[in-house]
């Protein structure tokens, strides 16, 4: 009980961090969009997603953390374009042809349809690199035994966020937003 409330206040540490680092790069707004849909999603693609990160850790660290971030975008990408057509895309088809290692510019490229040279790419790029490098120095400093069971779900947890960061930068541009709506009283 004690891991799985330590577990849920890093990821809402992690979580805070993230969006105020992609607020203060003009990515988000200081608020997390999500979609229900999206974050189901993330529930069927993390065990997959995470063996093929978790090989990367020791060569690529910010690699295995920030193509998170990238697949939230495309699933987003996914849920606004034709939900009912890719709402069951195996994993593998966010593969580029090299398969998890150029999943970014596959997602960019040729899911969403952005030219890796434009402006906004890079931005992407710079934001998903600043935030994994922000995440691997928080976890870091929770001093966790590298290779054990904690720093496996620390790595989850870590890499769900990044989903989230995403998926929240591709609503964003996609013109999504929260609005107050006023309930008439009864």
């Amino acid at each position: 009980m004690e891991n799985v409330e330590y577990l849920r206040d890093f990821e809402t540490r992690m979580q805070d961090e993230l969006l105020r680092l992609a607020t203060s790069c003009k990515m988000l707004d200081g608020v997390l969009l999500s979609s229900q849909d999206v974050e189901d999603r993330w529930e069927a693609l993390a065990l997959d997603y995470i063996a093929d990160a978790v090989a990367q850790i020791n060569e690529y660290p910010a690699v295995a953390v920030a193509w998170a971030g990238y697949m939230g975008m495309a699933v987003v990408h996914y849920w606004d374009k034709d939900w009912s057509a890719h709402s069951n895309d195996s994993y593998s088809s966010m593969y580029g042809e090299n398969g998890f290692d150029d999943m970014d510019e596959h997602i960019m490229r040729d899911i969403m349809g952005l030219p890796l040279e434009s402006q906004y790419a890079k931005d992407c790029e710079e934001v998903l690199r600043r935030c994994a490098y922000a995440a691997l120095s928080l976890i870091r400093h929770e001093d966790i035994q590298p290779q054990s069971p904690m720093a496996y779900y620390t790595f989850a947890r870590t890499v769900k966020v990044m989903y989230r960061i995403g998926a929240a930068i591709e609503l964003r541009r996609l013109g999504y937003k929260y609005e107050k709506v006023d309930m008439p009283v009864c």
